[in-house]
């Protein structure tokens, strides 16, 4: 069972691969830890090295192409409400992913750079949930989307939340002010990264479902869209419970071959194409053409 000690990472890293668990874990810097736990050692290299989790890393390319194709799907939508918006949430996904395969793919890399690109996966986890719950609030018009302002409030205040975390991430790993060492010793206590990687994203999400369901609903007065909102929420939840529940029993039963990561990966791939659907769904693809208006 993960822990229910508010602050505290080791059962978490114990049962779970996560880019956290990379900060505590000096000097190496890796998945393995004192918290114990079942080693991931997926693909044997030279040197006594290990390419951790190869389906993580190949599912992780697959998401980077899948965003690829999806943003530039968006732009065909001229019409669409929040289009840029969309696009720069999907350049987010594409940053968390390709943070992902050195993080927790396991690839072969330095502590230090591992450190680096743990701070960025989660800096961009928290700035990428943060602009998706405002690809919601813009869907209320409160202010034109797609503008300079929209994009820059959007952009300057998700740059602030990577900023802010990937610091404190960074600061924790690479210990620049010691204010976090005692996180290195059980039970791996870091209130600030408890509250900005396992809260502070979940209450952007719930936000989002909400603030959605709510326009859906009550304002478009359509019940379609709800189904692919529904299903990229219980996709997403799905992933979660590999990584943080089932992930230590698949990591065991394939003698360290896989573990939940590979399956989170997946389900928050399918997640993001949901939402990315659902938005499609209620949008338009173009400006309606003007009757008697006549085209070369």
């Amino acid at each position: 069972m993960v822990s229910t000690d508010f602050g505290n990472f080791n059962n978490f890293c114990e049962d779970s691969t996560l880019p956290v668990c990379n900060l505590f874990s000096g000097p190496r810097h890796d998945q393995n830890g004192p918290w114990g736990g079942c080693q991931l050692t997926g693909i044997p290299l030279s040197n006594n090295r290990h390419l951790a989790n190869l389906g993580s890393i190949l599912l992780c390319g697959a998401a980077i192409a899948t965003s690829l194709v999806l943003l530039l799907r968006s732009e065909r939508k001229r019409a669409a409400v929040g289009r840029r918006e969309m696009q720069i949430f999907l350049a987010g996904y594409i940053i968390i992913s390709a943070c992902e395969i050195f993080s927790v793919g396991g690839f072969p890399l330095n502590p230090t750079a591992r450190v680096v690109f743990s701070a960025i996966h989660i800096g961009a986890i928290i700035a990428t949930t943060w602009i998706l719950m405002l690809n919601a609030v813009i869907g209320y018009q409160l202010i034109d989307d797609g503008t300079p302002l929209s994009v820059g409030l959007l952009l300057v205040s998700a740059a602030v939340l990577f900023i802010g975390t990937g610091y404190v991430a960074l600061d924790t790993g690479l210990r620049w002010t010691g204010f976090w060492n005692s996180s290195y010793d059980s039970p791996n206590r870091n209130i600030a990264l408890y509250v900005l990687y396992q809260l502070v994203p979940l209450i952007f999400l719930v936000a989002f479902f909400v603030l959605e369901a709510i326009l859906v609903l009550r304002i478009l007065g359509e019940l379609r869209p709800m189904i692919y909102l529904t299903v990229a929420a219980l996709l997403f939840a799905a992933g979660q419970v590999f990584n943080y529940a089932i992930s230590k029993y698949i990591c065991s039963g394939t003698s360290g071959a896989i573990d939940g990561a590979l399956f989170e990966t997946l389900f928050t791939l399918l997640s993001v194409v949901a939402v990315w659907i659902f938005w499609s769904s209620i949008t338009e693809d173009d400006w309606p053409m003007q009757s008697g208006a006549s085209y070369d």
